[in-house]
C-alpha cells in the first residue's frame, strides 16, 4: 500500500498491462552496451513476468556468429552483469529460445532484404507477432545507413493492420545542432514521430521518476517549488572515474556533449515543468518543451559569466593515483576538450523569474553522486536574534539519482538543553531501506516501455534540437571568446577554484554531496 501511495504515476499507467508480442533487433549485438546492459535488462523483465508469450530478439551485426554462439555470448554476458542466479536456470531455457542472430552488414542496403526474410521465418516460428521493435546499439555513424536500410526493404513500417514498429536510437543524437537536425530529418523522412523512442538512460532512474510524483503528488511541495520560496537549484553529476577506454570518443564530445545536453537539462526540465493536464507522453513531453523554450540562451559573448570548464590533471581518487586527461590513450597532448563544466542557467518564465540554476558535471570528482538540491530562502525575519544570522541554515531538499537513490529534507532544529541552540537536522528517505529488494534498472523500465508505446520518459525530437541550441553558442564562446579559458583541477577535488568563484559572485556556494 505505501508503495502504491509513494509511486502511482510510475506503476499504474506501465506495469498494469502486457506489452503485444513483438520481436526485437538489436542491430550491433555483439557490443559493449548490449552484453552490460540490454540482455541484462530484457531478462530481468523475463523476471518480472512481463514479457509477452513468443518474444523474440535477434541480434543483427558484421561479426560472424549462429544462433548457439550468440545464445553463449548472451549467457555469460548475463552471469557477468545481470545477478543471474543458478535457481534461474529453468528461466534462461525458455528465455534462450527467444535468442537469434543474423550475420549482416548493416551498411550495405543490399543485406537488409536477408534480414526481412530471416525476421518472416523466425516470426512464424515463434508466433511473436508482427510487430517490431529496432534498437540501434551501434556508433552514432551507423545510424544514418541503418535507417534508409530498413526503409529500403520497407521494414520501417508495420506490416498487418494492427500492428506496430517501433525504433530506439541511444544518443548521441548528433554532435551539433546542424548534425542533430540532419539526423532529425533522416529519422522523421522514415519513421513517424510516434515510432522515434530516443533513449536516455537518466530518465528510467527510480528516483527521477519519483520526481513527478513528488511534486505532483503531494499538496505541500507543489505550493512552494517557485521564486517566492525556492533562492537557487543545484545540479550536479559527478564521475571519480576518468575517461578510460573512450579518450578517442571523449575529445569529440567532452562533458558538455556527453553530459549537459541530454543527461542534465532533462533533469532541469523535470524539476522546472508545470505540472501536465494529463500523465501522458504527449503533456509532459510538452511542458519540459516549454521549460527547454524559456532558458535564456548564453551568448558566446558572455560565456565567461555564466560557465566554467575545466580539465583534470593527475591525482589521487579513493586512494589511488591517476593520469591527467591529456595522459590519457587516445587524447591529445594539447587537448582542450572540458572534462568539467559547470553553467549558470536562469528560466525566463512566471515560476522561476530570478531564480538561478547551477548545473555542474565532472570527471575525477571525489564522489560518484548525481543528485538535484533544492535551496529555499531564509525566514524573512530573524527572530531569534541573540544567536548569530550564519546559525539559521537554509533549507533544502536533494533528491539523489544514484547511487543511494532517495530524498532528504534538511531544516533547523532547537538542540536539547536549557539554553537555545539549534542546528540542521535531516529526514531522509531511501528507497532500499523503504522497499528494500533490487530497484528496477533503467533500461529495463524504458524498454518495456517502449514495448507498452509509452514515450513518456522519452525525448522528443524537438526538444533534442532546442537542447542543442542552447549549448551551441556556448560551444561556439568558447573558441572564441578570449576570456573563456580551460581551468586545470586537480584529480580527486570537486573541480577548478573558478567554478566555486560562480557562485560565489551572486553570495552562493555549492553543495558537498
Amino acid at each position: 500500500m505505501q508503495s502504491e501511495l509513494l509511486n502511482p504515476l510510475a506503476e499504474s499507467s506501465r506495469i498494469e498491462k502486457m506489452p503485444d508480442p513483438c520481436t526485437m533487433v538489436i542491430f550491433g549485438a555483439s557490443g559493449d552496451l548490449t552484453k552490460r546492459k540490454l540482455i541484462p535488462a530484457i531478462f530481468d523483465l523475463a523476471r518480472q513476468g512481463v514479457l509477452p508469450s513468443g518474444f523474440t530478439i535477434v541480434g543483427a551485426g558484421r561479426t560472424a556468429m549462429s544462433h548457439e554462439v550468440f545464445r553463449e555470448y548472451m549467457f555469460k554476458a548475463l552471469k557477468e552483469f545481470g545477478r543471474f542466479q543458478e535457481s534461474e536456470k529453468a528461466l534462461w531455457e525458455t528465455f534462450v529460445r527467444g535468442l537469434f542472430y543474423v550475420t549482416i552488414d548493416p551498411g550495405k542496403p543490399e543485406e537488409y532484404a536477408k534480414l526481412k526474410k530471416e525476421l518472416e521465418v523466425i516470426n512464424e516460428a515463434r508466433r511473436a507477432g508482427e510487430n517490431v521493435l529496432f534498437y540501434l546499439s551501434t556508433p552514432p555513424g551507423m545510424y544514418s545507413p541503418i535507417i534508409k536500410g530498413l526503409s529500403g526493404a520497407a521494414m520501417n513500417k508495420p506490416g498487418g493492420q494492427n500492428a506496430w514498429v517501433r525504433i530506439i536510437i541511444e544518443k548521441p543524437f548528433g554532435v551539433d545542432l546542424n548534425s542533430a537536425r540532419q539526423l532529425n530529418r533522416e529519422v522523421l523522412s522514415v519513421f513517424d514521430e510516434e515510432q522515434v523512442y530516443r533513449i536516455d538512460h537518466y530518465l528510467g532512474k527510480e528516483t527521477v521518476q519519483n520526481l513527478l510524483v513528488f511534486r505532483f503528488a503531494n499538496g505541500i511541495f507543489e505550493p512552494i517549488w517557485n521564486r517566492n520560496y525556492i533562492d537557487h537549484i543545484q545540479i550536479t553529476a559527478a564521475e571519480t572515474v576518468g575517461v578510460e577506454n573512450r579518450g578517442g570518443y571523449y575529445e569529440h564530445a567532452g562533458a558538455m556533449r556527453d553530459m549537459i545536453q541530454n543527461h542534465m537539462l532533462q533533469l532541469l526540465a523535470l524539476t522546472a515543468m508545470e505540472p501536465p493536464v494529463l500523465f501522458d507522453a504527449q503533456q509532459v513531453r510538452d511542458e519540459k518543451q516549454k521549460v527547454f523554450q524559456a532558458i535564456r540562451s548564453i551568448r558566446p559573448d558572455e560565456v565567461h559569466e555564466y560557465s566554467v570548464r575545466g580539465q583534470y590533471a593527475a591525482g589521487t581518487v579513493n586512494g589511488a593515483s591517476v593520469l591527467a586527461y591529456k595522459s590519457e590513450r587516445g587524447v591529445s597532448t594539447e587537448s582542450v576538450t572540458e572534462t568539467y563544466v559547470a553553467l549558470k542557467l536562469q528560466i525566463d518564465n512566471w515560476r522561476w523569474a530570478g531564480v538561478p540554476f547551477y548545473v555542474r558535471s565532472g570527471k575525477r570528482l571525489p564522489k560518484r553522486v548525481t543528485e538535484i538540491a533544492i535551496q529555499f530562502k531564509k525566514t524573512p525575519h530573524h527572530l531569534f536574534r541573540h544567536l548569530p544570522a550564519d546559525s539559521l541554515d537554509h533549507n533544502n531538499i536533494v533528491i539523489r539519482v544514484q547511487p543511494d537513490e532517495g530524498i532528504s529534507l534538511k531544516f533547523s532544529s532547537k538542540i536539547p538543553g536549557s539554553f537555545m541552540r539549534m542546528r540542521p537536522v535531516t529526514m531522509d528517505f531511501r528507497y532500499g531501506s523503504s522497499f528494500g529488494g533490487h530497484l528496477t534498472d533503467a533500461y529495463t523500465r524504458l524498454i518495456l516501455d517502449c514495448m507498452l508505446g509509452d514515450a513518456t520518459l522519452y525525448a522528443r525530437g524537438d526538444s533534442v534540437d532546442v537542447a542543442w541550441q542552447l549549448i551551441t553558442p556556448v560551444h561556439e564562446g568558447w573558441i572564441s571568446n578570449k576570456n573563456s579559458k580551460i581551468h586545470d583541477y586537480t584529480s580527486g577535488t570537486w573541480g577548478p577554484k573558478e567554478a566555486d568563484e560562480l557562485l560565489a559572485r551572486d553570495g552562493r556556494r555549492w553543495r558537498l554531496p
